[in-house]
């Protein structure tokens, strides 16, 4: 049985693989990873402070962010076809992604710089008029998860076992499916809560007292890394129920966006008991 292993018997996937099969997003991880420096000088340089915290949270947190959806993409990829991996529709494609990601963390910085709101920003003309094409941007960057988890459900010949494929090519596609609307409204609401908020979750920054949308929308993006888990573990403690448990997590994971979204919608936090 075969499920993250590079090769028979090795314990661990070939990271390495990531730069062959994945070039540009290989790239684009180093560059967020990296980028990670300047961001951090300017958050002990600069002693300004935006709503109570530093400018540079945000673009600091963005980086993480997607510095940890491209290198998940960077890695999924060597489940693709070869084929399709080396065709001219998908490195335009790919480029399109990390043009799209680049555009999104130096909007970031830009407003950082200027000391502002990034989202929801009416006040800055520039910002206000750039927003909408942020929000192109976030959907053609979203779009890649939905581009590869079906190419990989398709590749009956990737070196992975059938349940543990079916779980990656799954949690890529939910990635795309509840990302975008929960973003979608989000993005249209105004702004992350949903009545007054005084009390935040440390590290997550989430709402101790009002619904925050923010929590579905971090549970949605991360599709991609609790489905393969799921069904990682499924291949290991229960092969021959693996397809049932990857499609029963499936299942309970897209209820848990919905429920963490309609509260959020009602005015409620989440987990309130946490803090």
């Amino acid at each position: 049985m075969t499920a993250l292993s590079s090769a028979p018997g090795s314990p661990a996937p070939a990271l390495y693989r990531m730069a062959s099969d994945a070039p540009a997003f290989t790239v684009l991880a180093l560059f967020l990873t990296f980028g990670l420096v300047p961001l951090y000088a300017a958050l002990n340089l600069d002693a300004r402070l935006f709503q109570g915290e530093s400018p540079w949270i945000k673009p600091i947190k963005f980086h993480y962010a997607l510095g940890v959806y491209t290198v998940s993409l960077a890695f999924f990829a060597r489940y693709m076809p070869q084929s399709t991996r080396n065709s001219r529709p998908w490195r335009w494609f790919a480029a399109a992604v990390v043009i799209a990601i680049l555009g999104e963390v130096v909007w970031l910085s830009g407003a950082a710089m200027l000391n502002s709101a990034s989202h929801f920003n009416t006040d800055v003309p520039l910002l206000a008029a750039v927003y909408p094409v942020m929000g192109a941007f976030a959907v053609l960057l979203t779009s890649a998860s939905l581009v590869m988890g079906i190419s990989i459900l398709r590749n009956r010949d990737a070196a992975l076992d059938p349940a543990l494929r079916m779980a990656v090519g799954v949690g890529l596609v939910l990635t795309f499916f509840l990302t975008v609307p929960v973003a979608g409204y989000l993005s249209g609401n105004g702004g992350h809560f949903v009545g007054t908020s005084t009390r935040a979750l440390w590290l997550m920054g989430w709402s101790r007292d009002a619904g925050d949308l923010r929590v579905a929308h971090f549970l949605a993006t991360h599709a991609l890394h609790f489905v393969p888990v799921a069904g990682l573990l499924a291949v290991w403690l229960a092969p021959a129920q693996a397809v049932r448990i990857v499609w029963a997590t499936a299942a309970l994971f897209v209820a848990l966006v919905a429920f963490t979204f309609a509260q959020a919608l009602q005015g409620r936090p989440f987990l309130p008991f946490l803090g």
